[in-house]
C-alpha cells in the first residue's frame, strides 16, 4: 500500500504517496467491512476450532497509517502538564489499534514548526501537535492534525482540560484522543469510556468495579461484602444497574448514580429472583430476568416511572442476560430451553413476539453459547461459546446474513462474557490463561489482545458508552 521511497528528494516519492493517499482514504472508509468479515487472501490465517462456525481471519497485512506525535509544548502554566497529556494521547492512539505509531521522535522534529519533508522521510502519514495553555482554573489544549502527504493542517481544535487533580482530567484527555481517531478515520474512538465488572476481593465477596479503558483509575462501586454481579451501563454513562444478593441473599436489581452515589432498587412486583439487567437505549426501560418464580422469563419495566412490567418470553426453562440492539428494537438473550446444559443465543423483538435462534445449535452436539452483547455501531452480536468439551471462545455473529456466519476472535485459553466498546471494534471479556485470570480486550479487526486487569478473578464486564463531560 505504501509507495513512498524514504529520502526521495526529486518529488517522485511524494507523487507516488499522493496517489497512495487517495487509496488510503478508500481503505479507511472500507476498513470496518473488509477487516471484520470479508474473506482474506494475503496474510490471513484460518484455523479449525468450533464445528459449525465459519471461522474468522486475522488480517496481518491490513493497511494502518502511521501517526507521529510531536512533543507537546506549554505556556501560561501549561508546561508541566503538557508531557502528561501527550503521554495519555500517545497510548490511546496505540490502543485504538488503527495506526502505526512512531516510538521515538528525532530531536530535529521536536522544535518549532512542522517540517513535512523530515516527517515524510519517516514514512509518517499524520502528525499530531499540541500546546497546553493555562486558562482560568484549568487549561486548554490547542491541537492540530497535520496531513503529511498533502502538507497541510487537516483539523484544529481547542479542548478544555481540567487540572490534573480533577477527577475528570484523564477522561478529558481521552476525549481528545477520540477526536483524533474520528478526524483521521471518520469513525468513533473508545478511549473516553470505562468498563464495569464484578471482581472477587480478598475474601469470597464479589463487588462491582469500574476502570478506564486504558487500565487506569480502578474504582470500587459497591461494598456490600456479598455477591454483586452483571453490571450494566445506562446509555448516558451516569448510572449502573446490577444484580446483588445484599438483601436476604436473594438476587435483586439495583441502580446506582455514579455521580451522587444514590442507590435505588427495582420494585419487586412478582415472586422470583431478579437478575441481569440491561438498559434500553432510551435510558428508561430496563430488561431483566426473573427466575424461580411462578412465571419466569424476560421482563421489561419502566424504571424511571416505576411501572409497566411486561413479560416478553419464558417458560419452564431459564431466559437470562438480555441485551438491546442499538436501535432498541431487538433483544438478544441466553436461553436453556433446548436443554439445561446446552444454553443458546436467541433474539426477540423488544416488545415481545417470536424468538429466533442465533447461535449454531445442533441437536445432540452438546454446544454451549451464552452472554450476548449487541454492537453499538453495526448489526453484530458477540457472545462466548464452546462445542462438546472445548474451552470457551469469543464469537461474533453478523446479522446481515441472519447470523449464519460467525467469526471466532479468540483462540487461546478460556474467554467469556464479551462486551462491545463504543467504537464497535473492540471487545472486553473475562479471560483465563496459564498465568491466571483477568480482563482482556480484543481488537475484532486484527485479533490483537491486550490485558486490562491481570491476576484477578473477574466476571461479566460491561463497556460504557462514550462518556461526556458532566453538565
Amino acid at each position: 500500500m505504501r509507495t513512498m521511497i524514504a529520502g526521495a528528494s526529486d518529488g517522485r516519492g511524494a507523487g507516488m504517496r499522493r496517489s497512495g493517499h487517495v487509496v488510503r482514504g478508500a481503505a479507511l472508509a472500507l476498513l470496518g467491512l473488509t477487516q471484520m468479515f470479508a474473506p482474506g487472501r494475503i496474510g490471513a490465517q484460518e484455523r479449525d476450532s468450533i464445528p459449525g462456525v465459519t471461522l474468522g481471519l486475522l488480517y496481518e497485512s491490513a493497511y494502518r497509517p502511521t501517526v507521529g506525535i510531536k512533543p507537546f509544548t506549554g505556556r501560561f502554566g501549561g508546561d508541566a502538564l503538557a508531557p502528561r497529556v501527550e503521554a495519555i494521547i500517545g497510548r490511546d492512539v496505540r490502543y485504538s489499534d488503527r495506526f502505526e505509531t512512531l516510538e521515538s521522535i528525532p530531536e530535529a522534529l521536536a522544535g518549532e514548526g512542522i517540517d513535512y519533508t523530515l516527517w515524510d522521510r519517516l514514512n509518517t502519514d499524520w502528525i499530531v501537535s499540541g500546546q497546553v495553555e493555562g486558562s482560568g482554573d484549568g487549561f486548554v489544549l490547542l491541537l492540530e492534525l497535520h496531513d503529511v502527504v498533502f502538507r497541510e493542517v487537516k483539523e484544529r481544535g481547542r479542548f478544555p482540560i481540567p487540572d490534573e487533580a480533577d477527577d475528570d482530567f484523564r477522561m478529558a484527555v481521552h476525549r481528545v484522543s477520540d477526536a483524533i481517531v474520528e478526524w483521521i478515520t471518520g469513525e468513533p474512538g473508545m478511549a473516553a469510556s470505562r468498563v464495569a465488572f464484578s471482581m472477587q476481593g480478598p475474601g469470597t465477596a464479589w463487588e462491582i468495579y469500574v476502570i478506564d479503558s486504558d487500565g487506569e483509575n480502578l474504582r470500587r462501586v459497591t461494598n456490600y461484602a456479598n455477591t454483586s454481579l452483571s453490571p450494566a451501563w445506562s446509555p448516558d454513562g451516569t448510572r449502573l444497574a446490577f444484580t446483588s444478593y445484599k438483601e436476604d441473599d436473594t438476587p435483586r436489581v439495583f441502580e446506582v448514580d455514579l455521580g451522587t452515589g444514590r442507590e435505588r432498587a427495582l420494585a419487586v412486583t412478582r415472586e422470583g429472583q431478579y437478575m441481569t439487567p440491561s438498559y434500553h437505549p432510551d435510558g428508561q426501560l430496563m430488561a431483566f430476568s426473573v427466575m424461580n418464580g411462578p412465571r419466569s422469563g424476560l421482563f421489561t419495566y419502566n424504571f424511571d416511572r416505576d411501572c409497566c412490567l411486561t413479560h416478553l418470553t419464558g417458560g419452564s426453562w431459564d431466559d437470562i442476560s438480555p441485551a438491546f440492539s442499538a436501535d432498541g428494537r431487538w433483544i438478544a438473550y441466553t436461553t436453556n430451553r433446548f436443554g439445561e446444559y446446552t444454553p443458546q443465543i436467541q433474539i426477540i423483538p423488544s416488545r415481545g413476539g417470536t424468538s429466533e435462534t442465533l447461535s449454531p445449535y445442533e441437536y445432540g452436539a452438546n454446544s454451549y453459547y451464552a452472554d450476548p452483547d449487541w454492537s453499538p455501531t453495526q448489526e453484530m452480536v458477540a457472545f462466548h461459546g464452546r462445542i462438546r468439551r472445548g474451552r470457551y471462545q469469543i464469537l461474533v455473529a453478523d446479522l446481515a446474513d441472519r447470523g449464519h456466519r460467525l467469526r471466532q476472535v479468540t483462540w487461546e485459553g478460556n474467554n467469556e462474557a464479551p462486551s462491545w466498546a463504543p467504537d464497535g471494534r473492540h471487545l472486553v471479556f473475562a479471560g483465563e490463561r496459564d498465568w491466571g485470570f483477568g480482563l482482556m480486550i480484543v481488537d475484532v479487526a486484527t485479533g490483537k489482545i491486550r490485558s486490562l486487569i491481570g491476576g484477578r478473578r473477574v466476571d461479566v464486564p460491561d463497556w460504557s458508552p462514550a462518556l461526556r463531560p458532566a453538565s
